[in-house]
């Protein structure tokens, strides 16, 4: 695994963005902070977050000019991702990805030189377990800034290492 992620928590991950159809993507802006629906992949995640988009959009030019992103994703639980992302253009990969939705949605076929990926690299992960509105205990803190794991009583948090 490219960016280090142990097994247990990409897994973790996995299951709960699985069946989430929309996720709202974060961007920097000159102005602040812009979020917008981005409908999510079909692919198992793998450390990586894919989007299709358009060059001609805000958010085409807003990560060409700073590449941090959060992902937030509202499920069975709510996840929030934080990452940093790329512009990707890349044909075979485009098909990989391409389904049938992308095409009703953006009006066109995934080898539209028009249309490119968003690869967000995930950075840190946090969730909130919805059931019974309560956080979750444990926190996770891996040795990306050296710190040691310790206990406390807020949300989950899964950090990745790069």
């Amino acid at each position: 695994m490219s960016n280090g992620m142990n097994q247990e928590e990409m897994e973790t991950l996995r299951e709960l963005i699985k069946d989430v159809d929309t996720a709202m993507l974060t961007t920097v802006t000159e102005e602040g902070l812009v979020s917008r629906p981005m409908k999510t992949q079909e692919v198992e995640f793998d450390g990586d977050l894919w989007f299709f988009t358009k060059k001609e959009t805000n958010k085409y030019e807003e990560i060409s000019h700073d590449q941090a992103v959060n992902v937030a994703y509202a499920g069975k639980s709510y996840v929030s991702v934080r990452g940093r992302a790329e512009i990707v253009n890349d044909v075979e990969k485009k098909k990989e990805l391409w389904s049938k939705m992308y095409e009703k949605i953006m009006q066109t076929s995934y080898d539209d030189p028009n249309v490119v990926l968003i690869k967000v690299k995930a950075e840190a992960a946090e969730y909130w377990e919805t059931g019974n509105f309560t956080k979750k205990i444990a926190y996770f803190y891996k040795r990306m800034t050296g710190q040691s794991a310790q206990s406390t009583d807020i949300n989950e948090t899964i950090q990745l290492n790069q």
